[in-house]
């Protein structure tokens, strides 16, 4: 594509030098939130919360005291004893405690459910959240209400508020910290069997780190991600998810590459902690039926495998008898992790599985002549993964008998990662449009708490959209030119059997667009042809481009219209809220 059919449609104006608007201003992108006299009201509690350290800061914090992690664990403890709970309370919840860099979140809630499924009074800690923040905090897999949520808030608001010295250099926790000592009160107070806590960033110096006794451990697939934070190799990265190994208590990982794998080992014989390597879901499965899971894509087998594994040692743990009898066992080789047994689930274990949901990852929605497929792929690991259960998914569905197929990619990365090789992992889906904005649901989102963010500003959040944009069109240039001396190679990403059927460009096949917030990107995607996204008639300037203008045609007449959104979990929890208006309720 040429430079001259990249097009950006912007809705709102974006200052020299990337200086912050007045209307940004107004709006409160780019401004701490002023507290004001609390009230009882859910989103009174959730402003309050965003008034917290931002994460963004936190991250920067870490990387300062990144040297010294007994400073944060020991900082984390004070709040935890400020907040009148001691270390030695938390071994109550009997926790699962998971971390890793692909497929923890979707690991945790196949394990949540499986026990579940044994009528067991479940507690779930996660991040981030999609469109409500007491998302991260689930009881028998359901967010927490409102009035719970507002409840315990104010509670540990007011009794850190009442301890904090003035002299400190911090004297409240940061949002991440706050939630997470919010969900060990609630999961204690709600007297949960157990709970799967999910680690937020890293491993050893992330703030769920003072667990000091979980019941069993688990990695997932380790990949490159958080850098500043956690390192540039593979090698360090591992070292740091490992940091949540305790002696003496049990650990499983999926298959690793050999490197970070080796630095799993190493450091879980340093901490004496038994950590073994989970076998594949098909070793599980001979013998008897294949497993049915509550998520899609191949990549989910993996994290389920896991789950299993940690489901079945923590009921066996607690003297549980109906934990999967064992099949055979497998020897490891010298010098190799231990095999974790080979056992035939349950039933339990397989309603679990079977009934696990997880929105925003692998998800898809059918509304008339538009599917959505939503995944919140964010490195380049579970981008390729999403690209793969993309493509499988179009490759099941239904041509068209009639009229054109549509493809359109909705996406935006934040924070520190490669949007160019997140895109260039997309570009063999053969998109028609692609479509970029930022993690805003709405231009005005005041009235709504949960979806606000002051880590950035309106210019920046469009300027980066611009930078997304960039790199796609360099692409498409590429692709239009490619080098005469090379030769054809295979798409990346599965075998031939999963190639696209032919998709012969449109005359705009090369074209995108950037909108100022994810409704008005979904009301030109939809066209009005959404049965449930119905909002007011779009703005005039909204269609006032040639590019928009043409493209809102060829939506309108398309038989099918198959929508990707990726690239970040924020973006999908936005386009949900909208597609979705029971979840904000």
């Amino acid at each position: 594509m040429s430079r001259a059919r990249c097009h950006a449609l912007f809705l709102a104006a974006v200052s020299p030098r990337g200086a912050t608007t007045g209307v940004a201003a107004r709006r409160g992108l780019s401004a701490w939130p002023v507290l004001q006299e609390p009230g009882m009201e859910y989103q009174d509690a959730v402003r309050t919360l965003n008034t917290l350290q931002t994460n963004a800061n936190y991250l920067e914090m870490v990387k300062r005291e990144r040297g010294d992690p007994q400073t944060q664990l020991e900082a984390m403890k004070l709040y935890l004893a400020r907040s009148g709970l001691q270390v030695e309370d938390l071994d109550q919840l009997n926790i699962i405690h998971i971390t890793g860099t692909k497929g923890k979140g979707s690991t945790c809630a196949f394990t949540e459910r499986i026990l579940r499924s044994y009528g067991l009074k479940t507690g779930f800690f996660s991040s981030p959240h999609l469109v409500q923040v007491r998302e991260r905090i689930r009881i028998n897999g359901q967010p927490i209400s409102s009035e719970l949520f507002t409840k315990h808030f104010w509670s540990l608001y007011h009794r850190l508020e009442e301890t904090k010295d003035d002299s400190s250099c911090v004297s409240m926790p940061g949002y991440f910290r706050f939630l997470t000592l919010m969900a060990f009160h609630v999961f204690l107070q709600e007297k949960v069997d157990l709970a799967v806590v999910e680690v937020g960033i890293g491993g050893a110096y992330d703030c769920t780190n003072i667990i000091r006794k979980p019941v069993v451990c688990g990695i997932t697939s380790l990949g490159i991600d958080h850098t500043g934070l956690l390192g540039d190799t593979m090698e360090k990265i591992a070292w740091q998810k490992g940091g949540i190994f305790k002696s003496g208590v049990p650990a499983f990982t999926v298959p690793q590459p050999d490197e970070p794998l080796a630095v799993l080992r190493d450091r879980a014989q340093q901490i004496s902690c038994p950590l073994y390597l989970c076998p594949p879901l098909q070793a599980l499965e001979e013998g008897g039926p294949p497993l049915t899971l509550g998520l899609e894509g191949e990549h989910q087998r993996s994290n389920a495998a896991l789950a299993l594994q940690l489901a079945r040692c923590w009921l066996q743990q607690k003297g549980y008898q109906d934990a999967g009898e064992l099949k055979a066992s497998r020897p490891s080789l010298p010098g190799q992790l231990p095999l974790a047994p080979v056992f035939q689930p349950t039933p339990h274990m397989q309603q679990g599985l079977r009934h696990t949901e997880w929105p925003g990852r692998t998800q898809l929605l059918r509304r008339g002549p538009l599917t959505w497929y939503l995944d919140g792929a964010h490195t380049t690991s579970s981008m390729q993964a999403c690209v793969r259960w993309f493509r499988q998914a179009l490759h099941r569905c239904q041509r068209p008998d009639s009229g054109s197929e549509v493809r359109v990619l909705l996406f935006n990365s934040t924070g520190d990662r490669d949007s160019a090789a997140l895109l260039k992992l997309l570009q063999p889906c053969q998109f028609d449009y692609a479509i970029f904005c930022p993690n805003l649901a709405e231009m005005a989102s005041t009235d709504n708490a949960d979806q606000q963010n002051f880590t950035v500003t309106l210019d920046q959040v469009l300027l980066r959209c611009l930078t997304h944009q960039q790199h796609w069109s360099r692409l498409h240039e590429e692709q239009a030119s490619p080098d005469p001396w090379s030769t054809p190679s295979r798409e990346q990403g599965g075998p031939a059997s999963l190639l696209l059927a032919p998709h012969p460009p449109h005359t705009h096949s090369a074209s995108s667009l950037i909108f100022s917030c994810i409704s008005h990107a979904l009301q030109w995607i939809t066209q009005g042809r959404d049965p449930v996204f119905q909002p007011p008639s779009p703005p005039r300037a909204l269609l006032a481009h040639p590019v928009a203008d043409s493209g809102a045609m060829v939506l309108q007449e398309a038989a099918t219209v198959h929508v990707l959104v990726t690239g970040s979990l924020h973006l999908v929890g936005g386009v949900l809220k909208l597609l979705d208006p029971s979840l904000s309720q």
